[in-house]
């Protein structure tokens, strides 16, 4: 790889050239002092300002992920009533796991749109089936117009949420891109919190719950639009070839002074495959298996430690020590808030590893007071706060790393070259676990019991500390290159 690096502008600083063997001695005196100016000036932390409002714009994807996961656990009720499937428990749980399947689905073909299209125009194609299929929730009149917008959502939600993680880590100055990866988190809880606040009038106002999906278009489509004036990733515009595109995508997000040392981190890493097809063999068995058994895992322990199941559950706790259902929600949610807040001021602070451990153990010590609270207690009204502090502290410690953590350092970790089709298959692992847990908690619960049960929600987390010791590196103010060369294998 060759750099020709010219004196003024910014208009084509930094070309590739095919030839690989014909490296000379000026070429690589340019390399070293280019390299060098790089890390000198990236000392000096980039303006974060100048990214935070396209970071903005793709939180809006999790702002839609938390609002449409919620949406119908209000309205669903008037919702079976309207529409004729009333007492149809089968029929009330399409509704609302059609969403998963779609999500699933959207979930492997994120990688291939993100790479082939580029990370805006992502972000307008997972808009468009969420915009239509909330139109024909929001407009139909029996059972299989519902199941059919919410799966057209589904596809949306399993496009958007990995294409989110990419962006916003691949625009994201180093030093703050922990920071604002955990807006992810705390947009998909305004999003559940916006759910349940809009879902509150259903049972006083005749249709309401048809107004709560024609309110969804309108995030959806100000994200479909606003996308037209933020800045393209330029890893992406880099990884394409289009380098003096990239440099200009650079000066938006990160200042003129700051393209040079960005464009010369990209040379780092680059080993010149760029632009080669990578299958789901390399992915599984080639020399990026190491990292995308550390996401996939993680996404899988993320989900088997009940959080989902836990949300569920909660209602059922609350309403046993006398609190009704939306005010457990409205507690789950400010307490999941509070986490997430949190878990922004933190990130680039104590570091992605820290978070996850601590994380991870604390939901454990949360589920040792979910069983002491079924087993010692056993009606009393001391098991029911032990079990509703237990369950508070879950949903805390969840939201403080185990929540944010794993789509923001997955995003980090995989090389540029698999990093899209890498996190569409994590993504795809989680909705599979995602399903099964929603799937079979209810029926475990009836066959283990609460104490059981919860153990094992609990040994899960504990594998989860292990796991994350043994496994993940910390990647707090490091580069994305620099995380690249430290991880992949050298050929």
């Amino acid at each position: 790889m060759q750099v020709q690096v010219h004196p003024h502008g910014s208009a084509s600083m930094y070309k590739r050239v095919p030839s690989k063997d014909s490296t000379n001695s000026v070429d690589l005196e340019d390399d070293s002092a280019l390299l060098q100016d790089g890390m000198v000036q990236e000392s000096m932390d980039p303006p974060s300002r100048r990214s935070l409002p396209h970071v903005l714009v793709a939180s809006i994807v999790s702002f839609l992920f938390g609002y449409h996961l919620g949406v119908v656990n209000e309205p669903l009720e008037s919702i079976a009533n309207d529409l004729g499937f009333s007492g149809n428990s089968l029929a009330e749980g399409l509704v609302v796991s059609t969403c998963l399947g779609g999500a699933f689905l959207g979930s492997l073909f994120s990688g291939y749109i993100a790479d082939g299209v580029g990370r805006r125009r992502s972000f307008q194609f997972c808009a468009l089936p969420m915009i239509i299929g909330a139109c024909c929730s929001a407009t139909s009149n029996n059972l299989t117009g519902m199941l059919l917008g919410r799966f057209l959502v589904g596809i949306g939600l399993g496009i958007g949420p990995p294409v989110a993680s990419l962006y916003i880590t691949e625009v994201s100055p180093p030093s703050v891109r922990g920071t604002y990866g955990s807006f992810i988190q705390i947009s998909t809880c305004l999003g559940l919190m916006g759910a349940l606040l809009i879902g509150i009038p259903v049972k006083s106002i005749p249709g309401w719950w048809r107004m709560c999906f024609w309110l969804s278009t309108i995030p959806s489509t100000v994200l479909a639009l606003a996308m037209v004036f933020c800045a393209e990733s330029p890893h992406w515009l880099y990884k394409k070839g289009r380098n003096t595109e990239a440099e200009v995508e650079f000066q938006k997000l990160l200042g003129a002074t700051n393209v040079r040392p960005a464009m010369a981190e990209l040379l780092k890493s680059d080993r010149g495959d760029e632009n080669e097809t990578v299958g789901i063999s390399e992915l599984l068995y080639g020399r990026h298996f190491r990292v995308v058994f550390i996401g996939s895992t993680l996404f899988a322990l993320q989900q088997l430690s009940g959080i989902n199941a836990v949300f569920y559950f909660s209602s059922t706790v609350f309403r046993s020590a006398g609190v009704s259902s939306n005010l457990a929600n409205a507690f789950v949610g400010i307490v999941n808030l509070l986490g997430s807040i949190i878990a922004l001021l933190l990130m680039d602070k104590l570091g992605r590893k820290v978070l996850l451990l601590w994380s991870f153990f604390g939901m454990a010590i949360s589920t040792v007071f979910q069983v002491v609270a079924a087993g010692l207690f056993a009606s009393t009204s001391g098991a029911l706060y032990l079990s509703v502090s237990g369950m508070l502290m879950f949903v805390f410690c969840f939201a403080v790393g185990v929540g944010p953590v794993p789509g923001l350092l997955l995003s980090e970790i995989f090389p540029s070259r698999i990093r899209a089709k890498a996190m569409a298959f994590c993504m795809s692992v989680h909705w599979v676990f995602n399903f099964m847990v929603g799937l079979l908690f209810l029926r475990l619960l009836e066959v283990m019991g609460p104490q059981l049960l919860y153990s094992m929600l609990g040994t899960f987390c504990l594998v989860g500390v292990v796991f994350v010791k043994r496994n993940v590196m910390e990647t707090k103010g490091k580069t994305l290159q620099e995380i690249e060369i430290a991880l992949l294998p050298q050929q």
